[in-house]
């Protein structure tokens, strides 16, 4: 993937990604509007800076190859390795 330029909001998205998080931790770690976190989550997903889970199946928790941006909340989300790299050089 080609690498972009991240804003404060996906860094600090990223930042609450180390582990698998759903729709709502973000929202209340972050502050952000619940528009932003989604428009920046589908950025961050569509460049590979995270991997979407979904929690539907059962106890087992593998990434999903699809998910449901109308429906965003439903997922959970967690940095790949492209995005936890990128929190390490924009560290403080």
């Amino acid at each position: 993937m080609l690498k972009t330029k991240l804003t404060k909001s996906e860094l600090s998205i990223l930042r609450v990604l180390i582990f698998a998080e759903d729709f709502s931790l973000i929202l209340s770690e972050t502050g952000l509007n619940s528009g932003a976190v989604r428009d920046d989550l589908i950025k961050l997903i569509n460049h590979g800076y995270i991997e979407v889970y979904d929690d539907h199946g059962g106890y087992k928790r593998v990434p999903s190859a699809f998910y449901d941006s109308d429906h965003i909340d439903q997922f959970r989300f967690k940095a790949t390795k492209l995005g936890l790299k990128s929190i390490q050089h924009h560290a403080i």
